[in-house]
């Protein structure tokens, strides 16, 4: 089957970054699916393991965490799918990933994909819908409001794709007043088309932007960029007894400043329940099938930003790139092999 992968850990402009590569098709065991890959997505995560990880006993490591396709085998304990069937799925952090023409899985963090998606809008949705749900229902807890204070969540990076998604899950499944963040006229205009009810600048001091609004402390922050830059802002404003979620990854996170106001620090890490293989692993599959339902009945939408041609090395180094600039707005997708 064609891949694209690498062997050595680095920089996107490495010459040995990525490469068009020739890999054994794979089997389906247990509890896996195959799925003939149709569309994939590129993540933060995607960048960040290639920075760090490089593959194993002289292999090819592949890389990819969200796709959409048609199952073509089952293995011999899955029951939730059988061939034919059209999937979407982030995949595991341990395990090879998407970006191949085949591609193995395990059943119970799959679901099915939205009929009225294309594949490319289907593969934009998985990675950044679970993570945002868990931060949002799991992690925030946000339906169980903060004792005094009006339902609001601040959302960091509203433009990225998981601020894309939660923004929209907060709007559609919940009473709360949404404030994303943004700092340019194009990601302002996308973080209000998700739906947010009011956006800041996060190039400017955060507490002093939602204190402007006269809404009162948020009891919820979700941080999904650059905590680290934000974290004393958010220690000032976030309401006393309230909730901080993030999904980056700072160097250092002081929490002193949190104590006072006894609010609570979550991380989210949507890969934590298969890399366990935790008891309720399953809930993403199930959570994925709800997104799904959403998405059909009108009232979720697809956050793909850019569509970025064919699956091979060549688009997905510049998807890395675009992503690793910052400058990235919603999910790009590529689509197919050439």
């Amino acid at each position: 089957m064609r891949a694209v992968g690498y062997k050595t850990a680095g920089s996107i402009d490495h010459p040995g970054s990525l490469h068009d590569v020739e890999l054994p098709d794979p089997v389906a065991r247990g509890r896996d699916l195959l799925v003939e890959i149709k569309a994939v997505s590129v993540n933060p995560v995607d960048a960040k393991v290639r920075q760090r990880a490089g593959a194993d006993d002289g292999g090819w490591k592949v890389l990819g965490y969200d796709a959409s396709g048609v199952v073509r085998a089952a293995g011999p304990d899955a029951t939730l799918f059988k061939p034919g069937d059209e999937v979407f799925y982030s995949g595991a952090i341990g395990r090879q990933g998407t970006d191949a023409e085949l591609h193995l899985v395990d059943e119970r963090i799959v679901g099915r994909k939205p009929k009225s998606l294309d594949w490319g809008e289907a593969a934009a949705l998985p990675l950044t819908a679970i993570t945002a749900w868990e931060a949002l229902f799991d992690r925030l807890d946000v339906r169980r409001p903060v004792p005094g204070f009006a339902p609001l969540l601040l959302v960091i990076g509203g433009a990225g794709g998981v601020a894309s998604i939660a923004v929209q899950l907060a709007r559609k499944l919940t009473d709360l007043t949404v404030i994303a963040t943004a700092s340019r006229p194009e990601t302002r205009q996308w973080a209000m088309d998700q739906g947010a009810h009011h956006v800041v600048d996060h190039s400017k001091p955060l507490a002093d932007e939602v204190a402007a609004l006269g809404l009162g402390a948020p009891g919820f922050v979700f941080s999904t960029t650059k905590t680290d830059v934000h974290v004393k802002d958010i220690a000032s404003l976030i309401a006393p007894q309230g909730r901080l979620a993030l999904i980056d990854d700072p160097e250092v996170l002081d929490a002193n400043p949190f104590k006072r106001k006894c609010a609570s620090i979550h991380w989210e890490f949507m890969f934590a329940r298969s890399l366990y293989e935790t008891a309720d692993m399953g809930e993403q599959g199930e959570l994925l099938n709800e997104v799904a339902r959403l998405v059909d009945a009108g009232e979720l939408r697809t956050t793909l930003g850019e569509r970025f041609g064919h699956i091979n090395a060549e688009n997905l180094k510049r998807a890395h790139a675009k992503i690793e600039s910052g400058t990235a707005i919603g999910k790009i997708v590529l689509e197919g092999f050439d």
